[in-house]
């Protein structure tokens, strides 16, 4: 123990006792807890024994009220147990409240402390439904403790900002009102880490996350039937750990989450088992992970749709809290026994912002919350109660700096302390020296003080001073003074907490330090080559006394007795999770995660590996079905993985790094394939593609470069060898794809790129340096393709299957590249980013086929044939801060997504069975599709259409005519687009001929005969797959005048006259100047018909319309859409709002 700084000691124990005795005087303000442990004895029969009490003081107050109260108000289930005179008597009792103290020179403000004490009576609990703003004119439930004259405003302002209940402004009725499920405060204050069985029971039912893994989707009478339980809450009724019993039940998803890789190191690791099994608990993205280390299972708390943000346990470890940042944030409490969300905060942050900074007192019946919005603010809340507003707010004023860590004191639910990098608030003192940034605070061992840690190896000491009971003026509440500046180590404490009788710290350098109340060090562990300490968490079990077997470290003080310590986890920031015995200082490292973004996963195409790549520089390989990890490699320090691929065989990696480098691996090692790597590439490479018969591999990179790798013979050896390189992109590349030729079986490239190429290459003519191009074609007209994938051969012709931004899927033909079919694709808030088709299981499944697809934040799947069929296709959030890769596993069952910044790869079980069972209950032939239509089938639209259809028919024979009409089901196809348009889908030309191609040739492979006509369900389904899947959009309309016009002197952006009409004639699909003279005359209602109208019909000519009065001199985007178009459309897409 060589290293031990030499910690001083002026923090002497005559400070200490002198705390003690001012601690003895009484003070209503502060109740003195002894044992918390005590409090929480036995969950099962205090549940039983609240419900009986509620249910009974329940029958009691309603038969008070049924007396008082008018007839319509007899339904009242629950009243005031206390009356109102009680509630005053206990009113008056705790006037003090909600109390702060602050004391601030604002011209030399380093490090600051507000107190912030939250006092609940009994008359405040009775009636915690409702929590009214305190008015004005009342006194105020927050106190200030005023100690210099300059914060006399800072103070009046901090006082009005805290909301907490006023019984004296509120009347029985309000009460009676406002309390429907409110429990008797004398439960309130006796129970621990308790909760209403009925309320407990319908918080399951109504707010139970539906997206759960594999084993977790058993219903309620099915435990409760296994565990002998009738109508109980299992919640209440559950005295063990059932989280991890096998369940059997079918699964109720197409995807299931069943085990997540990684581990958001920024959050903390807590030890909630260890009695029979080692059970740790953690955050992963947007899923709390609760993990058995013995049996390696996983058991998933899933709610969030937001990556979660804060994570907290009480003592016990029975109840979980975890909040996110995001829109619609939420604050969840979990039972840790059965996984079961008992308590949801909805609004806890209304402005959206989500929450910073969480803790829960030592008895779990309050939850404290420091928002993230730009203006703090500090929440209490008494969550045992389902109530959905807090006990009390406080803004924090922005000079306190952003509080990131909050902390209760744990003898007193009434005091909380919080800090952040410059401030720590006890809710506010002025420290006049520099100290260093704090990292965390805690509440001394003693209770009289606080401790603050620094950044700098400080430790910042204050006392809290506590006035006598006696004291009912302003300046007799409590406040807090520094009494001392401990220079405690050199090392930056990034971890400061307590545990038994000791203190300890855990630093940058990775050394965890125990000192005792006097600050005096006790021992330490420095040899555990750690890397900095981000979290450590003791087990609740006490340590095992020494016995003779025993081989405990001795301590560092003069009489070397035993250091008997606890058994507990290490965090570390290098991501890394250690579990130290003390009992013969055993560390055992739990696991090790990539410490940055993963944006790379490839699984192995026989065997159940899974290789996951780091911006870090690690890849780990794990078996994805035994979920142990194999094998992994670190690489230099600047090279980050952004790609991996392995080859068809099986035997090789491929890997694709963020600064160009290119490795081949040797799949079972991770070592070199090639003496040295390629290095071609300036910018990160972001595509790997190896070809059926691994003769070659290709990639991409961000400089819109596509370069060529192949296999040769050298000195009687394979090796790999550079080809050439082709910058034949002008926008970023999205897919890379290898395929074969139908004729020759020999490899062919292509590759798709954002600005709407798709490019072949030929490889046969490639030489050194010359990557040789065969064909270049354009996929699409406004939107950009975003992905491609070779269609699985269920019809006669070989299709590429490209999805783009509109939210369509489209078909091309292998060979000719045309356009054959344009379907709407799975919409669920943004474009399909990335897909692969489900590798089948079996010879006769080879004509039912799936695709797995990721957009900006989902997994999902989606049966094929695509036909624009919305209930053929399912998809579920999995990394809301977006998805950055996917993979599917070589026998279909499970498809992996990484979630990039979230440092995380999550692992789902495909259901096909689900899917399609969804599928049938949609309805056959055009049901489903009737339900994409406004109204459905009965509505005012479909009414419409079918008279536009039928119109068409006698359009196509002559309106005047009188011969004998022929009778038809179908319309020709030279009249489709007229239909189109007049139902309000204006589809360009290239889009018609895409159109017509579609319809034209949608049986010529099986019978040679192309089609030149169309009944009105194939025309409804084209409509449906053809038509932007949102409607027309004024944010669309405002992109194209942004690109094309100027702003004018109102701001707005606008075109003049001559360059409106110039570019409806030179370009795009421009018009002949005769066609927008007569598309103007029918806009203006001029021609009755439309754009040609019908012969003998009297209509305007085109060349009598004079332009220059009809259109205004210049033309903005609601002109253009509204005035001249005519059309009613949306602000903005439903996308748009996502």
């Amino acid at each position: 123990m060589s290293d031990a700084e030499e910690a001083p000691r002026e923090a002497t124990r005559e400070n200490g006792e002198t705390e003690m005795k001012e601690e003895e005087e009484p003070n209503p303000n502060y109740k003195e807890v002894e044992d918390p442990q005590q409090e929480s004895k036995d969950d099962t029969l205090a549940w039983r024994e609240s419900q009986e009490e509620e249910r009974k003081t329940g029958e009691e107050e309603g038969e008070e009220e049924e007396e008082k109260e008018e007839e319509g108000k007899k339904d009242k289930k629950i009243v005031m147990e206390e009356t109102e005179e009680k509630a005053g008597e206990s009113q008056e009792k705790e006037a003090s409240g909600i109390q702060e103290e602050t004391t601030v020179e604002p011209q030399e403000v380093t490090e600051s402390m507000i107190r912030l004490e939250t006092q609940i009576t009994d008359s405040q609990s009775v009636t915690s439904g409702i929590f009214p703003k305190t008015q004005r004119g009342s006194k105020s439930k927050l106190s200030l403790q005023l100690e210099d004259a300059e914060t006399d405003e800072l103070l009046r302002d901090l006082s009005t900002q805290l909301e907490f209940l006023d019984l004296d402004q509120i009347s029985p009725e309000e009460q009676q009102i406002s309390s429907p499920e409110r429990q008797p405060s004398g439960e309130l204050e006796e129970k621990t880490d308790q909760m209403p069985q009925d309320e407990l029971g319908q918080e399951r039912r109504d707010l139970e996350p539906e997206n759960r893994e594999e084993g977790q989707e058993r219903t309620v009478s099915d435990i409760q039937s296994k565990a002998g339980i009738s109508r109980e809450s299992l919640v209440s009724s559950t005295t063990e750990d059932i989280l991890f019993q096998k369940d059997k039940s079918a699964p109720v998803y197409p995807l299931t989450m069943t085990w997540s890789f990684g581990w958001n190191s920024s959050l903390p690791v807590y030890y909630i088992r260890e009695e029979k099994q080692r059970v740790l608990l953690y955050v992963c993205a947007h899923t709390a992970i609760i993990y058995n280390v013995f049996r390696n299972n996983q058991y998933h708390l899933q709610g969030h749709a937001n990556i979660i943000s804060c994570l907290c346990v009480s003592e016990d470890r029975r109840w979980i809290a975890t909040a996110d940042k995001g829109p619609d944030c939420l604050v969840i409490i979990w039972d840790s026994f059965t996984g079961i969300p008992v308590h949801t905060i909805f609004d806890s942050c209304p402005e959206g912002s989500g929450i910073r900074a969480m803790a829960m007192t030592h008895d779990a019946k309050y939850l404290a919350t420091i928002s993230d919005a730009e203006v703090q603010k500090v929440c209490i809340w008494k969550w045992t109660l389902a109530v959905e507003t807090p006990a009390c707010t406080l803004e924090l004023p922005t000079e306190y700096g952003v509080q990131n860590y909050v902390t209760f004191n744990p003898t007193n639910n009434k005091e909380l302390v919080s800090n952040s990098k410059t401030w720590a608030i006890y809710y506010a003192w002025t420290f006049n020296k520099l100290v260093g940034k704090f990292s965390q605070s805690v509440f001394h061992l003693n209770l009289t003080q606080i401790l603050s840690a620094t950044m700098e190896g400080k430790l910042v000491v204050w006392d809290i001073h506590r006035p006598p009971s006696s004291a009912s003026t302003f300046l007799g509440f409590p406040y807090i003074k520094p009494c001392k500046l401990v220079h405690l180590q050199k090392e930056g404490i990034t971890v400061l907490t307590t545990t038994d009788s000791y203190i300890v710290t855990g630093d940058i350098k990775g050394n965890i330090k125990f000192y005792d109340h006097t600050l005096s060090i006790v021992n330490w562990y420095s040899h555990l080559k750690l890397g900095a300490i981000r979290t450590l968490s003791f087990s609740k079990t006490p340590a095992t006394p020494p016995t003779e077997k025993s081989n405990y470290p001795p301590d560092c003080t003069l009489k070397g007795d035993l250091f008997v310590l606890r058994n507990f986890i290490i965090g570390t920031s290098d991501a890394a999770v250690y579990h130290l015995t003390t009992d013969g200082t055993k560390l055992e490292k739990l696991f090790v995660e990539p410490k940055d973004a993963i944006c790379a996963i490839s699984c192995h195409p026989y065997q159940p590996l899974i290789a996951i790549g780091s911006i870090c520089g690690m890849i780990k390989v794990w078996n994805y079905e035994n979920k142990q990890y194999l094998f992994s490699r670190v690489f230099e320090k600047g090279l980050g993985v952004q790609s991996l691929t392995y080859n068809p065989e099986g035997a090789l990696l491929g890997a694709g790094f963020t600064e160009g480098t290119v490795y081949i691996l040797d799949a079972m090692s991770l070592e070199n394939e090639s003496p040295e790597p390629f290095k071609y590439s300036r910018t990160s490479v972001t595509h790997i593609s190896f070809s059926h018969d691994s003769q070659y591999m290709a990639t991409a990179d961000r400089s819109f470069t596509v370069a060529v790798y192949m296999l040769v013979v050298r000195n009687g050896q394979r090796v790999w060898e550079y080809l050439a390189r082709l910058r034949s992109h002008r926008k970023s590349i999205r897919s890379l794809l290898f395929g074969v030729y139908l004729d020759s079986n020999e490899p062919r490239l292509l590759s798709l790129g954002t600005d709407r190429l798709l490019i072949e290459y030929d490889l046969l003519r490639s030489y050194k340096d010359c990557l040789e191009v065969l064909d270049i074609h354009h996929t699409d007209q406004g939107c950009y393709p975003t992905c491609m994938v070779w269609y699985p051969p269920l019809t006669r012709e070989l299709f590429l299957l490209i999805c783009n931004s509109g939210y369509k899927v489209k078909l091309f033909n292998a060979t000719t590249k045309m356009c054959r079919k344009t379907l709407l694709g799975p919409a669920y808030g943004s474009p399909i980013e990335q897909t692969q088709v489900l590798p089948v299981r079996s010879m006769a499944e080879l004509q039912k086929r799936y695709l797995v697809f990721i957009n900006r934040d989902k997994v999902g799947l989606q049966i094929l044939p695509v036909d624009g069929n919305p209930h053929k296709t399912s998809a579920i959030v999995c990394h809301p801060n977006g998805v950055a890769g996917m993979a599917v596993s070589y026998d279909g069952h499970y498809a992996f997504t990484a979630g990039g910044h979230d440092r995380s790869v999550v692992q789902w079980k495909i259901t096909l069975s689900v899917l399609e069972a969804a599928v049938s209950l949609g309805g056959e032939d055009l049901t489903p599709f009737y339900g994409l239509l406004s109204g459905g089938r009965e509505g005012k639209f479909y009414r419409e259409l079918e008279d536009y259809f039928y119109y068409s028919q006698l359009r196509s024979q002559g309106i005047d005519t009188m011969e004998t009409r022929k009778v038809s089901e179908h319309i020709c196809l030279s009249e489709l687009p007229f239909v189109m348009r007049a139902i309000g889908f204006y589809p360009s030309e290239e889009k018609i001929d895409d159109i017509f191609n579609e319809i034209k040739f949608g049986e010529y492979v099986d019978t040679g005969k192309l089609i030149d006509k169309i009944n009105l369900p194939d025309f409804l389904k084209v409509y449906l797959n053809h038509k932007p899947p949102f409607g027309n959009t004024m944010s669309g309309i405002h992109k194209s005048f942004e690109v094309l016009g100027y702003t004018n002197s109102k701001g707005k952006k606008a075109i003049r006259r001559e360059d409106f009409l110039r570019l409806l004639v030179t370009k795009g699909e421009h018009m002949t100047e005769e066609e927008m003279l007569d598309c103007f005359a029918s806009l203006f209602g001029l021609n009755p018909e439309g754009w040609k109208s019908e012969p003998a019909t009297s209509s305007v000519k085109g060349s009598e319309i004079c332009l220059e009065e009809e259109l205004p001199d210049e033309i903005t985007a609601e002109i253009f859409a509204t005035e001249i178009l005519g059309l009613t459309i949306s602000e903005y897409s439903s996308q748009d709002g996502q």
